[in-house]
């Protein structure tokens, strides 16, 4: 064999003579590129806040002039012409967006809303927000919630289908009874009835095995589905009580509870003695795998449907706290909630009935 290669030195050719960095610089690093960044995300929001506001102001002048001038709708298409002209590269002034803007300021009159949670939202969010809600209670409610949470417009679009947070803290519960005040009412609002499961794309008679499987294939969209705060533990949790050997279907943990919560699927009207099934399994938890520092496990049963007064008697001897939803799968989703977003063509003659546009066959302004 031939004599072994030295090892290579820093001196060597081809290997970068670079200093070794000092004590702690890595971590500064690090903070240094966090910092960079939210700085980064804060400048971002910050001009998006301002061109909200901007396009709400010019929405505002719009519909102040139409209505102290009288000019017609045509006015729109030349404002647009000029302020295309006049700032080329900026992208934004089309007739649509002009109408929109006008849409957006006649939907907020105090620029004071504008300036907190509508105007954390890009302008497309804002968009989805004023053409698919009426109410501005509602929006508001959604814009809070999209700002919160992050919400890409996709997400918000999807949330806004499956009207998120009308479902939310509508399942039927003991928590009142059998949680103190306030972890009560901040259990019952993580809960939601019906929960939506149309992404797992099987049909309405699927079964508790199949349902179960596709949950965990499509987690993620779950875990959208679920809520805020609920992180995923394991399917077919295997539990050791007396030798015998059992599983629960689905173990979430919730983050801000600081707690677990059970799930149960029932592929069939709910049945009273299903809730035995499931107080076994919160009993089980609780002894096991919960520690002093986590609160007590709720329990969620999923079932295709029920008699809300038999789940009223059924919730109401059990001492550990349980909810009861349905679901609802691809076959069995109502019409309203399959509806898609409407067509630009749509929007635009919506918009065009706003009380602003009752002067569009006025002369002045063409």
């Amino acid at each position: 064999m031939g004599a072994s290669l030295p090892p290579r030195t820093r001196m060597d050719p081809g290997i970068e003579d670079k200093p070794l960095p000092p004590p702690g610089y890595a971590a500064w690093l690090l903070a240094l590129k966090d910092r960079i960044r939210q700085a980064q995300k804060r400048a971002a929001q910050a001009a998006n806040g301002e061109l909200v506001l901007l396009y709400w102001r010019i929405g505002r002048d719009i519909l102040e002039r139409q209505s102290r001038e009288g000019w017609g709708a045509k006015v729109i298409e030349r404002l647009a012409r000029d302020l295309r002209r006049a700032f080329p590269e900026m992208k934004g002034f089309s007739r649509a967006n002009l109408l929109y803007m006008r849409a957006f300021a006649d939907a907020w009159p105090d620029d004071q809303v504008v300036q907190q949670a509508v105007g954390r939202l890009p302008w497309g969010h804002n968009l989805l927000l004023l053409t698919r809600l009426k109410r501005p209670e509602e929006r508001l409610a959604y814009a809070e919630r999209a700002a919160q949470l992050g919400w890409s417009r996709a997400t918000l679009s999807k949330q806004l289908e499956a009207r998120l947070l009308e479902r939310e803290g509508r399942a039927q519960t003991n928590f009142t009874e059998r949680l103190p005040s306030p972890e009560s009412h901040h259990a019952h609002q993580v809960l939601k009835d019906p929960y939506l499961l149309d992404f797992l794309a099987i049909g309405a008679e699927a079964g508790e095995r199949e349902i179960e499987a596709a949950l965990v294939q499509h987690v993620t969209q779950f875990l959208l589905e679920l809520g805020a705060g609920f992180a995923f533990v394991g399917r077919q949790v295997h539990l050791l009580v007396g030798g015998d050997d059992f599983y629960m279907d689905l173990l979430f943990y919730h983050l801000r509870l600081r707690c677990y919560v059970v799930i149960e699927l029932k592929a069939e009207k709910f049945k009273p003695d299903h809730l035995g099934q499931l107080s076994f399994y919160l009993t089980a938890v609780d002894r096991q795998i919960k520690s002093e520092h986590d609160g007590p496990t709720l329990g969620l049963l999923l079932c295709r449907s029920r008699n809300k007064v038999v789940a009223e008697y059924a919730l109401g001897d059990k001492n550990q706290p349980m909810g009861i939803s349905e679901y609802r799968l691809v076959g069995s989703l109502p019409a309203e909630l399959q509806s898609s977003l409407p067509s630009i063509a749509q929007i635009e003659e919506e918009l065009a009935d706003i009380p602003a546009a009752k002067n569009a066959e006025t002369p002045q302004g063409g």
